[in-house]
């Protein structure tokens, strides 16, 4: 089965970029640009992984963040910050609110290849 992979940014070519790239890799990807159209795909496709921008308009990050740790299953997600933001203060914050860690902009596409190797299954490349 493919994994399921939400990508979360309002900023159009990072999107575009997470979203070729992991769909290269086989996996089903989701897009949104701002919080509360987050919130909707994730009530609609059960994520696998999340790539959570902090900065959104209509809901933050940590908002999205908040709302998917409160679903059922939601605990079990994991969710990473993609944000420039990478002060030591400000991952200590993204812990202590539920990110399973964080990638920093501008993104390493190895970084994140190891990253979502790390926690999901192998998907199969398309044909």
């Amino acid at each position: 089965m493919t994994a399921t992979i939400h990508v979360i940014d309002d900023d159009e070519k990072s999107r575009k970029l997470l979203r070729d790239v992991l769909s290269h890799l086989g996996y089903h990807v989701v897009t949104a640009a701002n919080g509360p159209d987050a919130v909707d795909n994730l009530r609609r496709e059960p994520p696998d992984l999340v790539l959570l921008d902090i900065q959104l308009p209509g809901l933050s990050g940590y908002e999205v963040l908040s709302w998917l740790r409160a679903q059922p299953g939601g605990a079990s997600v994991p969710v990473f910050a993609v944000t420039a933001s990478v002060m030591p203060q400000e991952r200590h914050l993204m812990v202590a609110a539920g990110f399973s860690g964080y990638l920093p902009k501008p993104l390493s596409m190895r970084e994140l290849m190891q990253t979502v190797a790390a926690v999901l299954p192998q998907a199969e490349p398309p044909a």
